[in-house]
């Protein structure tokens, strides 16, 4: 889907889409739940801490390493097999992701480009910054066709511009709309599926939807499975309403699902066994 269009607010735009203002209402809803748990007004950190675990776990299962919960706070050691290191990329991720908020609306492609520095953790010329043309692209699960590295630089330039513009539209479709241009575009040679869903967590928290951090959508993406998830990435890279809104809807359904998780840690800890 191409962001620019002649409307003056794009994204806005698509908030008019059949069904997204229904989902929008639904993430405010499950995302007020979490946040009027009694448990949060006295133990707002720890929640914050273990949705930032789990979310990691969560964008890690998407990108092929779906390991156990209890095997992700068990080890330490995250350089050795393939799905070792991508836990490890998401961990990094999960925990870069709140220092660089600041910076999100005044350079989102700096902050793109820090994202996939922190994910690779290799100083190769390759990374940290956009792919040129003729690069190969390590991104096996996603099997949409790819993009030009000239028009994915052009669509990356327009998605910047619209977020430094900023907007009036809901966090839900500024974030799905991140999310989806990122996968759809693999701007990276690497690691673009973690950097499209930690990019999908700073705007939510950047929007002061989830400024806690509390609702992390990469659960909710993993729970509703990988299949669902590139289904509804099809719907949005054909660029049609119904896709767009679908994929919009997709979103707003892992938002609520990670909402939900947080919300079970929130009575677990509240019983004490947690």
């Amino acid at each position: 889907m191409s962001t620019t269009g002649a409307t003056a607010d794009p994204l806005a735009a698509l908030g008019s889409l059949p069904g997204v203002a229904d989902s929008v209402e639904s993430v405010r809803k499950a995302v007020d739940r979490v946040y009027g748990h009694r448990v949060m007004r006295r133990r707002s950190n720890e929640i914050t801490s273990e949705a930032a675990l789990r979310g990691a776990r969560g964008s890690a299962a998407l990108a092929g390493a779906d390991w156990a919960l209890e095997e992700v706070r068990r080890r330490s050691d995250f350089g050795g097999d393939a799905e070792a290191r991508t836990m490890g990329a998401a961990l990094r991720l999960s925990a870069e992701a709140g220092q660089l908020l600041s910076i999100w609306r005044q350079s989102p492609l700096r902050v793109l480009a820090r994202l996939h520095l922190v994910a690779a953790a290799d100083k190769a010329e390759q990374v940290g910054r956009p792919r040129q043309e003729g690069e190969a692209v390590d991104e096996p699960l996603i099997g949409l066709g790819l993009p030009s590295a000239a028009e994915a630089h052009g669509r990356l330039e327009g998605l910047s511009g619209l977020i430094i513009a900023g907007g009036s539209a809901p966090a839900l479709v500024t974030a799905a709309v991140v999310h989806g241009e990122l996968l759809a575009l693999r701007p990276f040679v690497s690691h673009n599926g973690l950097v499209a869903r930690t990019a999908e967590r700073i705007v939510l928290i950047g929007s002061g939807l989830d400024p806690k951090a509390v609702c992390p959508a990469e659960v909710g993406h993993a729970e509703l499975g990988r299949e669902a998830y590139l289904s509804a990435l099809e719907g949005y890279v054909s660029g049609t309403p119904e896709g767009v809104a679908a994929w919009i809807a997709h979103c707003g359904r892992a938002i609520e699902l990670g909402a939900r998780e947080s919300t079970a840690v929130c009575e677990a800890l509240q019983r004490g066994a947690a």
